[in-house]
């Protein structure tokens, strides 16, 4: 069973969202969000999204 973890509650984005968009090569939080439909708002998730990003492109190497 995966684990559907909310990122960021203003926009409930899910992390599989971020890993999905960061695998398609979108490496900027701000352009992901917006790939989303949404935009950042308090900003709080954006270091975690950034971990998320970052994570990926080393998966990817």
């Amino acid at each position: 069973m995966e684990v559907l973890m909310i990122v960021c509650i203003c926009n409930a984005i899910r992390e599989t969202e971020i890993r999905q968009c960061a695998r398609a090569g979108l490496c900027d939080v701000d352009q992901i969000y917006q790939t989303l439909g949404c935009q950042t708002k308090c900003r709080q998730c954006v270091p975690f999204a950034r971990e998320i990003v970052a994570d990926e492109a080393c998966a990817a190497a």
